[in-house]
């Protein structure tokens, strides 16, 4: 029930929607005062929330900072959380990623150069409508391809949520005694809520952010002035992973 709760939750959690309920309040409501009031909030929102440069700042201040491949030391295993394939309906016979393939793409870099013995994937299917391989079996799929040997991935594919992920790697992990150095992999904007999560599972790791989302800052005209929807996108990311991480400590996930 949870996880049905926070995925409905994320259509609440999107600025554009507050946009539009403020809007129609302003067509509909018969005080003339009450509709200026509703739709001066929607203009208001409606720059702050497309706005570039606000967008980029907020983000920045909330995503974890990137580790340097040479400050990384060697550890026995990357533990790589998904949700960075996505379910199209067709061409089913592949592995469709988007942008957090940086997920697993990096920590592959690292063992390449010896500083990852070992790749512990976690992530079931992750969704709520689609029937479809769990995530963990997929990004095992490409690393085979790469080239990884199959005895150094582990996958655990019954998480479908963050903090799911951290109970169940707990599970594996107590059949793999070896690996006790590891190096948690997952974005930046979501590390936060994750290693919170492996943390009071009682699983010591280092971080190793990825998939960033904010840029250096740029203080020209189109990023200071003029509106972008792609500002959208990366606040309703931000709002709901914050919110995320929040409803998380609440509840004691985290």
């Amino acid at each position: 029930m949870f996880f049905i709760l926070s995925k409905l939750l994320q259509y609440f959690l999107m600025p554009i929607i507050w946009i539009a309920v403020l809007l129609l309040l302003a067509i509909f409501l018969r005080s003339v005062k009450w509709r200026r009031y509703t739709l001066i909030s929607a203009t208001v929102l409606l720059l702050v929330f497309s706005n570039p440069f606000l967008a980029n700042v907020t983000m920045r201040a909330w995503e974890l900072e990137a580790v340097p491949l040479e400050q990384v030391e060697k550890y026995d295993v990357a533990i790589i959380l998904t949700g960075v394939t996505q379910a199209i309906g067709f061409a089913e016979d592949r592995v469709h990623t988007n942008k957090g393939a940086d997920r697993f793409l990096h920590p592959l870099k690292l063992y390449r150069k010896g500083k990852v013995d070992k790749f512990l994937i976690t992530g079931g299917i992750g969704t709520v409508a689609l029937d479809r391989r769990p995530e963990a079996e997929m990004l095992q799929e490409i690393l085979l391809l790469a080239g990884v040997p199959q005895e150094d991935i582990i996958i655990e594919t019954r998480s479908d949520n963050t903090y799911q992920n951290a109970i169940f790697t707990g599970d594996v992990l107590q059949k793999h005694p070896e690996l006790e150095r590891r190096l948690l992999v997952t974005s930046a904007f979501h590390m936060r809520r994750a290693k919170a999560c492996f943390d009071k599972a009682g699983i010591a790791t280092d971080i190793f952010p990825t998939d960033f989302y904010s840029t250096e800052l740029r203080y020209t005209p189109d990023e200071l002035l003029i509106s972008n929807p792609d500002a959208f996108r990366l606040w309703h990311r931000l709002i709901h992973e914050v919110t995320g991480f929040v409803i998380y400590k609440l509840v004691g996930y985290a």
